[in-house]
């Protein structure tokens, strides 16, 4: 299958997608457990798109949840991968670790809010911290799962060859995991843009999240799925800003078209 036809593909499925949104809203169609009749049509959610970078509001919306989303997920992608690793390669810190951090994985982040409001002296810092939360377990998990599957006739090689234990991380187990922690980092970054949107509908005044959160508010239906839009759009991109990244650094592996 040529890689033209897989995008026109993907592109004839987002089309059909809008297609059936815009005739479903437009009749107002009606089904035993679904209503269109007050769902905005997505030629009336454009519409709201270009009010909204006419008006420059969008822009600094769009640069307060960047900023918080890149804060959290540098943070996240340090403190996921270190950890990880050491969880994966030394016995006693999976013992002391890994326990607790499966504890605190199933714990969703809004449920985080109230304590990291209390934690934090700034909206700014717990926002932050809820993103750091969202993204951590994605890139542990996956960090630890890559080390742990790389084949152990490898390092012995290396081992017998003469390479130290800094040589056999950095040219042995770290692209060896490397797969595998930037599947991770792409999750991570899913999962940071999500718990932002979260915190910024509670504790923001600047971000997406708040500005869709302040639409439902007032009751500006197209406002609201132009914000839900734009979030979508910015998680979609910076996943793939991720995954294009690992293809660079892991070429052995090939690429999707």
């Amino acid at each position: 299958m040529t890689a033209t036809w897989r995008w026109s593909v993907r592109i004839f499925s987002l089309v059909a997608l809008l297609a059936a949104w815009q005739y479903a809203s437009q009749s107002k169609a009606h089904f035993s457990f679904l209503t269109f009749a007050f769902t905005p049509a997505p030629t009336q959610v454009f519409d709201s798109l270009l009010e909204l970078s006419h008006s420059g509001k969008l822009l600094s919306h769009v640069e307060a949840s960047l900023a918080r989303v890149l804060a959290g997920y540098a943070l996240a992608s340090l403190f996921g991968i270190a950890l990880g690793g050491l969880v994966a390669r030394r016995p006693f810190f999976e013992d002391a670790l890994l326990t607790p951090l499966e504890l605190l994985r199933p714990i969703p982040a809004v449920a985080w809010i109230p304590l990291a409001i209390l934690m934090f002296p700034s909206s700014e810092a717990s926002m932050v911290f809820i993103t750091f939360m969202g993204a951590l377990f994605p890139i542990l998990l996956n960090t630890i799962h890559g080390v742990r599957d790389i084949d152990a006739r490898l390092i012995a090689s290396a081992r017998s060859l003469g390479a130290g234990s800094v040589t056999v991380v950095v040219e042995v187990v770290l692209p060896g995991a490397l797969p595998s922690i930037f599947t991770g980092l792409a999750i991570g970054m899913g999962t940071s843009w999500f718990c932002l949107v979260t915190a910024e509908m509670i504790s923001g005044q600047f971000g997406i999240g708040y500005f869709t959160w302040e639409s439902y508010t007032l009751q500006n239906y197209p406002d609201i799925v132009a914000g839900m839009a734009i979030i979508g759009v910015l998680g979609f991109l910076s996943s793939a800003i991720v995954r294009r990244i690992g293809c660079a650094l892991t070429p052995w592996r090939g690429e999707s078209q």
